[in-house]
């Protein structure tokens, strides 16, 4: 485990799991033994991080998440408070499970928004977004928008968070970075940055409201 570590007075961490340099673990919760976090993550009040579980790094976790075993996740991954990760399908209080965890995969970059379900089994390609109270049932395409109870897919998001609007040759423009994504064979690329490749720094601050991009489009 790192040295370079902020973990609250109030927080439990068994020995011995893997904690990257620089992150953050707050009030109440909970990392179990065998556990493995990346470098520059945010653990939130009252989160829970099972033995078996697989966290990237600089994820953000908000507030009354648990991560159970059989969960990956990937680098810069963004959970909204309340969201929950699931590992059985059919839980029964009378059979035992824990030999048969189902696998659950959220890649780089996804966000997962406040309260939504991610029933377990499933994989979110990267960047995709999870809208609020969402019910993810399959597997999500990179940068998809899924809404609704069950979540089903409303359109395209760019990397910084804002919905994509593609043009007769399939490229869409993101009217915050201005990077460029292109939409064919129903999948979409950015064009300006690789799917591995973290933001460049001057990208990495937000300086636009969302209402404010949104008030400004046709």
């Amino acid at each position: 485990m790192s040295t370079d570590l902020s973990i609250h007075s109030t927080a439990v961490v068994d020995d011995p799991c893997e904690i990257g340099s620089g992150t953050r673990i707050w009030h109440f919760s909970h990392v179990c033994a065998g556990a493995r976090i990346g470098g520059g993550c945010s653990l939130g009040q009252n989160t829970f991080v099972a033995g078996g579980a697989i966290i990237g790094d600089r994820v953000k976790i908000q507030n009354n998440v648990s991560i159970y075993d059989g969960v990956t996740i990937e680098d810069e991954v963004f959970l909204g408070p309340s969201c929950v990760l699931t590992n059985i399908t059919n839980p029964r209080a009378q059979v035992v499970r824990k030999t048969i965890y189902e696998k659950t995969l959220i890649r780089r970059g996804a966000t997962i928004g406040a309260n939504a379900t991610i029933v377990s089994g499933v994989t979110i390609g990267r960047y995709a977004f999870i809208g609020a109270g969402a019910v993810v049932v399959k597997d999500v395409f990179e940068y998809a928008m899924m809404l609704g109870v069950p979540a089903e897919q409303r359109g395209w998001m760019s990397r910084h968070g804002h919905v994509l609007s593609f043009d007769a040759a399939g490229v869409a423009t993101c009217p915050e970075s201005k990077m460029q994504y292109q939409l064919e064979e129903g999948r979409v690329q950015c064009l300006d940055l690789g799917e591995e490749e973290s933001l460049p720094g001057e990208l990495m601050t937000g300086r636009v409201a969302y209402s404010d991009l949104k008030r400004k489009q046709p």
